[in-house]
């Protein structure tokens, strides 16, 4: 009689002891697939969030480094300190544009500009209009110097290549009510956007022209493509200055916008303040900072990389994978062990069977091997078994993890939290044109399911515990010797 055919005997006629056997395999194949799947969820929703989720690098001027030269300087010759404002020349924001991980980007820069004809700016309350009139007149009128409208201008310009990549549009702060946004396309162009307050009080609307005053005080035509509105307010300092208040920002494209201002260079020598590249992985944001870096003149601009949100994202998950992985390992030495110590006692209760065969002349090669498929049967039921119950108990597990996970971060989120003043224009003053810190909206649900290749790990893992189990008791068999087995029985 050969060893498949003892062992198939063995496991019907100890039909208990087989039960048990195997509902203890079973419940060891249910956890190890519970963290194969979990895991496996896990980094599938952390490839998703890439999609999802981008990270930002911006280019700007690196003032810090700036700073450092003109103390180095005025050190070295007594001279007083002064910080030369260098923007960020076009053709190298555009050389960084063209890398091959960047999905879009946007360039921007600002300029102020002064009321001449066929329009007229919001003004504050009546208390801060006098104030304002008192200490120097309507700014829309009588520019002795060129000066005058940089320093206490109407208007402030922003140009962009992309108007909805701004952070207030794409939040929803700003919208377009009429026309349509600034684009590439504006590029060369006289366009401009303007806020709903500001053409409803000039009685302006898509198609209608009216005349500004550049830094230099030069009269510039513009055309309205598009109204935008904002559900920005004017705070106290906006209330006194004119071009802060959010209904007196002009959107165009940045080549008009850097025509306005002061000593305007000609187009071959175009600059911005700052660009903003949006990555195609997140995950490569350091390779990309490096690679772009080569591009640059790191003298006098810097990169500054920007993935919160992406990282925001993934840390309930990648704990959560990590965690399933904790479990996958746990488990697979909790089953060896398990295994072990019942195959162990299983050898024990068999002494004479194994005794009898031994010296009938079966050598202890196949009665080990009559062992191992007598578990390996069981391995099969049991993963099948497992198999049924995977993606329900994987589910439960996985998402109360991540709920878990979720809300550890929140509260480590509002703990961390400094209060921030959002509720007026001079909150967004520091750059309408950065990064939007947003916030990542959580993963609160996996979808975790079972797949070949889960079902393919699982059977590799139980087939090594089978294994590993069977060589530990294997150690016993071989030094048993007939005669001393049934002497001893």
């Amino acid at each position: 009689m050969n060893f498949f055919k003892r062992a198939w005997l063995y496991l019907t006629a100890k039909v208990g002891k087989t039960a048990i056997l195997m509902l203890v395999f079973t419940a060891i194949m249910v956890f190890v697939l519970a963290g194969l799947t979990i895991r496996q969820a896990a980094i599938k929703a952390t490839e998703n969030a890439k999609k999802e989720v981008g990270a930002s690098v911006t280019l700007s001027v690196d003032r810090d480094k700036m700073l450092r030269k003109s103390l180095e300087t005025a050190s070295a010759d007594g001279s007083p300190v002064r910080i030369r404002e260098t923007p960020v020349p076009l053709s190298q924001a555009e050389k960084v544009a063209k890398m091959a991980n960047v999905k879009s980007y946007s360039f921007s820069t600002s300029a102020s500009a002064a009321a001449d004809s066929g329009i007229e700016p919001i003004m504050g309350n009546s208390e801060a209009a006098e104030q304002q009139n008192s200490a120097g007149g309507r700014l829309g009128e009588n520019y002795d110097t060129k000066s005058t409208v940089a320093m206490n201008p109407d208007f402030h310009m922003t140009g962009v290549n992309d108007l909805l990549s701004l952070p207030t549009f794409k939040d929803g702060t700003a919208k377009i009510v009429s026309g349509r946004p600034i684009g590439e396309q504006d590029k060369g162009t006289n366009h401009v956007v303007i806020e709903s307050q500001l053409a409803t009080a000039n009685k302006l609307t898509v198609g209608k022209t009216f005349t500004l005053q550049d830094e230099d005080g030069k009269k510039r035509e513009v055309e309205i493509v598009g109204i935008y509105k904002t559900s920005q307010v004017a705070d106290a300092v906006a209330q006194r200055m004119r071009s802060l208040n959010p209904a007196n920002t002009i959107y165009a494209n940045y080549v008009l916008t850097n025509s306005f201002k002061e000593d305007s260079i000609e187009s071959s020598k175009q600059t911005i303040d700052s660009a903003v590249y949006y990555l195609k992985d997140p995950a490569k944001i350091d390779q990309f900072v490096t690679a772009a870096s080569k591009k640059l003149d790191t003298d006098t601009m810097t990169l500054s990389a920007n993935d919160q949100a992406y990282q925001q994202m993934l840390t309930p998950l990648n704990n959560v994978a990590s965690f399933a992985t904790n479990i996958v390992i746990l488990v697979a030495v909790a089953g060896v062990i398990i295994l072990s110590l019942i195959v162990i006692l299983s050898i024990r209760e068999r002494r004479f069977e194994i005794g009898v065969l031994m010296s009938l002349g079966e050598n202890k090669a196949k009665i080990i091997s009559q062992f191992f498929i007598e578990l390996f049967i069981i391995m099969l039921v049991s993963v099948g078994l497992a198999g049924l119950t995977g993606n329900v108990i994987g589910n439960a597990i996985g998402n109360q993890l991540l709920s878990q996970q979720n809300t550890s971060q929140q509260e480590q989120a509002q703990n961390n939290a400094e209060p921030q003043d959002r509720g007026g224009f001079m909150g967004d003053i520091g750059g309408p044109f950065k990064p939007s810190e947003q916030e990542a909206k959580q993963i609160e649900r996996m979808n975790v399911k079972m797949t070949a290749k889960t079902i393919y790990l699982l059977g590799a893992l139980a087939l090594g515990i089978v294994l590993i189990a069977i060589c530990v008791a294997s150690v016993g068999i071989l030094r048993l010797e007939p005669k001393a087995i049934l002497t001893t029985n």
